[in-house]
């Protein structure tokens, strides 16, 4: 019952159009910043590493290295002030939460990618 008053209160605030995108995926997150009476989209990208809870609720961990230190941000999924989530390229990852990242350093944090349509067909050809 308390369930299902919950997703009744829920339903307005979520998105119509969920991105779609998994852990592992290097990610473009489009933010929209506010500064005095301006509004801007400022941009940030890297690996999702983590996804967690459901309904407005939603939310997941991009982390990403900046000047050689890693940045981590969580953002609600379902937030106004996140404008779109674009995939840059997925990664092949056998696990829900990439937390070990953060204990890695230079090229042993790069996931390998996952190898989609034409790519994989022109692999297998050769």
């Amino acid at each position: 019952m308390s369930q299902q008053i919950l997703n009744l209160v829920e339903k307005p605030n979520l998105k119509e159009e969920v991105p779609q995108f998994r852990v592992g995926d290097t990610v473009d997150v489009h933010c929209k910043i506010l500064e005095g009476s301006k509004e801007r989209i400022q941009i940030f990208n890297g690996v999702v590493i983590a996804k967690s809870g459901s309904g407005t609720r939603e939310m997941f961990v991009v982390r990403r290295i900046v000047a050689g230190e890693g940045v981590e941000r969580k953002f609600p999924l379902h937030s106004p002030k996140i404008a779109k989530v674009e995939v840059k390229r997925s990664g092949v990852v056998r696990r829900a939460k990439l937390y070990y990242l953060r204990d890695r350093v230079g090229k042993a944090v790069r996931l390998t990618e996952k190898r989609s349509g034409e790519k994989a067909k022109a692999a297998a050809a050769e």
